[in-house]
């Protein structure tokens, strides 16, 4: 099985940073971090990326942004 890349990613450093969607849905490819969410304990668990195109809102988990086979630091 093929492990999937992966780049650190500095937790402080995420909000307001800007991401490419390497496989795009419904044309929506650049994404900006909009909120950070965290735990009882300030541990970040996920974050809001929002779409330029569309301004659609999507919570995930801030460590999916690691894997590049599915998202790309920088607009692209």
């Amino acid at each position: 099985m093929i492990k999937p890349a992966t780049r650190p990613i500095n937790p402080a450093k995420l909000h307001l940073s800007k991401w490419t969607a390497a496989q795009p849905v419904n044309k929506e490819k650049h994404f900006l971090v909009t909120r950070i969410i965290k735990d009882d304990s300030d541990i970040i668990v996920a974050c809001v990326v929002e779409a330029v195109l569309t301004g659609k809102e999507y919570e995930i988990d801030w460590r999916a942004l690691q894997n590049t086979t599915y998202w790309l630091a920088g607009w692209l």
